[in-house]
Parts: structure tokens; C-alpha cells; sequence
């Protein structure tokens, strides 16, 4: 009896000494797994591979683009304006080359787009980078009026493809800006192509 006293008045002179110096007489506990981190914590998620979003295009881009349909332009006027044989053939052969450039290019932007995890590395994606390079290579061994046909048809089946299929992985200004110089390449490129019987090309 006079052992548990002794220890209560141990207990309650520590308890008035911790309570002196502002001390908190309370046991330790232990830290759970399921404990949240505090609120300073920076929790970062990590999307899944072609989910990550694409920012908006900026401006110089869309000038950019825009700009690229100059060079369809100059040619479609030198096959149908320049005085010789040799300077229309030159022309031709300008708007053949500059529009497999073209179309190589647009395909890579599928290839970029996928390495940067912004699309998936699925096999219809793979062959829709790819393709437009083989087509771009076959019009310019075509040349001539083949090749100009060839660039039509390329440059409009990839643009029904990112529209149709691809779409929900590209942003709406992109797909908007791609239709705009999509069409605008198609119909110069078709009106070479028609002017190129009157200046005496195949």
C-alpha cells in the first residue's frame, strides 16, 4: 500500500514538472503505414502512355503553316506562266519535291507525337507515320503528272485519316489548321497538275 502511494507521488511530481517546462506528457505514437503526408507534399501523377495532354498551338505555328502553302502557290504560277519548256519542267518538278516534303513531314509529327507519349504505339499508328513517307517517295520517282496525282491523293487520304481516326488524340486547333492546309495543298497541286497538259508537260 504504502509502495503505490509512493508511486502515485512520483508519477504526479513528474506530471507537475513536465507541465512546468510546457512539455506534453503524452506517449509516442507509432507511425501507421496508412499515415497521409502532409499538406506541403507534392504528390506527382504520371499519366498513362498517350494520355498526356498537348498544348495548345501557338501562334508562329499556325503563320508557319500557312506560309508552307506559298511555295504550291509559286509553282502552280511558274508551270502555268514561265515562257520556256525547261523553266515549266523546273516548276513541276519544284511542286513534285516540295509537296513529298510535305507529306513526309506530316507523318513525322504522328512519329513525334508517339515518341513524346502524346499518342500510343499502336500498329494502325506506326503505319500512319510511315506511310506518307513511302507515298512521298514513290510521287517523286513518278514525277511529272503521276507524281502531282500520287501527292493529291496522299495528302488527302492522311488528312481523312487524322481526321476520321486519329482525332481524339490531336488537339482541335491542329486538326483544324491541318484541314485548312490540307485543302489548300490539294487544290494547288490539283491545278498544276491540270495546267501542266496546257504547258506541255506529262
Amino acid at each position: 500500500m504504502l509502495e503505490s502511494r509512493k508511486r502515485a507521488r512520483e508519477a504526479a511530481a513528474t506530471g507537475i514538472a513536465h507541465a512546468a517546462r510546457g512539455e506534453a506528457c503524452v506517449e509516442p505514437r507509432s507511425q501507421s503505414s496508412d499515415a497521409k503526408p502532409p499538406s506541403s507534399a507534392v504528390e506527382y501523377h504520371r499519366l498513362p502512355h498517350g494520355d498526356s495532354p498537348i498544348a495548345r498551338l501557338p501562334p508562329a505555328a499556325e503563320i508557319a503553316g500557312y506560309a508552307g502553302v506559298a511555295p504550291f502557290a509559286l509553282c502552280l504560277l511558274g508551270v502555268g506562266l514561265l515562257p520556256e519548256l525547261p523553266q515549266r519542267e523546273l516548276a513541276q518538278r519544284i511542286a513534285v519535291g516540295y509537296g513529298a516534303a510535305v507529306l513526309t513531314f506530316v507523318g513525322g509529327v504522328h512519329w513525334g507525337l508517339a515518341l513524346a507519349g502524346s499518342m500510343p504505339w499502336r500498329m494502325v499508328r506506326i503505319l500512319g507515320a510511315v506511310a506518307p513517307a513511302l507515298v512521298a517517295a514513290a510521287a517523286t520517282v513518278l514525277g511529272g503528272e503521276r507524281g502531282l496525282a500520287l501527292l493529291v491523293v496522299g495528302l488527302g487520304g492522311f488528312w481523312l485519316y487524322e481526321h476520321r481516326d486519329a482525332r481524339q488524340e490531336l488537339p482541335d486547333e491542329y486538326v483544324s489548321l491541318r484541314r485548312n492546309l490540307s485543302l489548300s495543298a490539294c487544290v494547288l497541286l490539283a491545278l498544276t497538275l491540270m495546267l501542266s497538259d496546257n504547258a506541255g508537260l506529262t
